[in-house]
């Protein structure tokens, strides 16, 4: 769209990322499930051969459904009940996501699945931050460098949202980024947590939302208007609220425009809005018209097990499916870091001393 540089896929990967929308249970090596499994006495895995369970799990999670997609993660959550486990597991995160060339990374996932075998709430948190240290020495080790921090998810089908955003605000000072509500959306509306979102403001802790990707614009209406969120994960359902007269003019609904006009951000993944079927296809999701606008657009994997892609896949399939060229990625990568539940002067070094610089060097 922006410039005639060609798209190789080791611009892409050179190209420095930044990452607001991954879950911690939707990212593990598939060789990591099966080992993990073998570990643990776990014996529902599909099969235990590192290739096939990749393939399983993508072929699982492209039924066209939520709900059915997030049946996929019984398998990674089941092999993640120990802190060796979590370690492992996080560590590993932060190495595959450095490799990718992600600088800056928000990796997401919800304690109270992780309890199972009788680890704390704490323990899980204290597991996983230890993990992510782990992987983050690796990479300077190898001479690269990467931030990441925590977003702790409550289930919206669930009744802890509360707890775990107390959680959320016991760990802030070691390295909790904030919250998030994850699960089935439709028929469990964000509303349902308003003492969880009370409670993070009046702790000053930052939050966003799953909503827009299920359940349309009233998910997306609750998440601001009652909840309170400073970010949307997913979002993409906005789209809803935009009209093209016969003309081809483009018309924003208040929802729309309040959005766009608040510069509230969209954790839009690509690849995974097509398995779960919140839109058809590619070619068909409204990430070209959501840019065209200048929405604050951000470009995220969500599970790249699930969805068998990387950051660098997501901005290739991006690149041929709708002309996006060097700036456009250097934009979302932007607005990517400016949304960062990171404090200011983190972000603009990071933008400043890491983005620009990365995108200049390859332009």
């Amino acid at each position: 769209m922006s410039d005639v540089t060609p798209l190789s896929a080791e611009i892409l990967r050179r190209a420095p990322k930044v990452l607001l929308h991954d879950h911690l249970d939707g990212g593990l090596r598939p060789g990591t499930v099966a080992e993990l499994a073998e570990d643990l006495g776990y014996r529902d895995l599909p099969t235990t051969d590192p290739d096939e369970l990749g393939r399983w799990f993508r072929a699982a999670a492209d039924s066209g459904s939520l709900v059915s997609y997030l049946e996929t993660f019984a398998h990674t959550c089941g092999v993640m009940q120990t802190e060796e486990a979590l370690v492992r597991v996080a560590a590993e995160a932060v190495e595959d996501l450095a490799a990718d060339g992600v600088v800056y990374a928000e990796l997401r996932y919800a304690p109270e699945l992780f309890v199972d075998r009788g680890l704390s709430l704490d323990a899980v948190v204290e597991a996983v931050q230890e993990g992510f240290a782990e992987g983050t020495r690796r990479v300077a080790a190898g001479g690269g460098r990467i931030r990441v921090r925590t977003l702790l998810c409550g289930m919206r089908q669930h009744a802890r949202a509360l707890e775990i955003a107390e959680l959320a605000v016991r760990y802030r000072d070691a390295g909790v980024a904030g919250f998030d509500i994850a699960g089935p959306e439709e028929g469990f509306p964000p509303t349902r947590n308003l003492d969880a979102f009370d409670y993070l403001r009046r702790n000053n802790a930052h939050f966003t939302i799953h909503a827009g990707e299920a359940f349309g614009l009233p998910s997306i209406g609750e998440a601001i208007q009652y909840c309170g969120a400073e970010r949307l994960g997913h979002g993409v359902r906005i789209a809803e609220d935009i009209t093209a007269d016969a003309d081809g003019n483009v018309h924003l609904g208040r929802l729309a425009s309040y959005v766009r006009d608040r510069r509230i951000p969209l954790e839009i993944c690509p690849s995974s809005n097509v398995q779960t079927g919140t839109v058809p296809s590619l070619a068909e999701h409204p990430i070209g018209l959501l840019a065209r606008l200048r929405f604050r657009v951000t470009v995220n994997t969500d599970n790249r097990l699930m969805s068998g892609c990387t950051m660098t896949s997501e901005f290739a399939a991006l690149a041929e499916t709708f002309g996006f060229g060097l700036d456009d990625f250097r934009w979302f990568t932007i607005n990517a870091m400016k949304s960062a539940f990171l404090d200011f002067d983190e972000r603009l070094e990071l933008i400043e001393k890491v983005v620009k610089p990365g995108y200049a060097a390859l332009g």
